[in-house]
């Protein structure tokens, strides 16, 4: 299990690469521009579909991230079968 400081430190890290990945999906969206660059990888309106997964996978780090510092645990699913008696 990882300490309290490494959590906090992912979780600033995961939300800094979400800030920048919505930005440049807005960025395309609006069309502004043609391509987009974050550090060295060069996005096009062609990537957008990939960068709307990538967001939603930095979404669901932060919120297990964040659920790990308050000391929740992740919600587990469950399925419930209806029966007819």
């Amino acid at each position: 299990m990882v300490d309290k400081i490494e959590i906090q430190a992912r979780l600033d890290f995961w939300k800094s690469a979400l800030t920048k990945l919505r930005t440049a999906y807005l960025a395309l969206v609006n069309g502004g521009v043609k391509s987009y660059t974050i550090d060295d990888r060069e996005l096009t309106r062609f990537d957008i579909d990939k960068l709307k997964n990538e967001i939603t996978e930095a979404e669901r780090r932060v919120d297990e991230l964040t659920a790990m510092l308050q000391r929740r645990k992740p919600r587990k699913a469950f399925g419930i079968l209806p029966r007819d008696w």
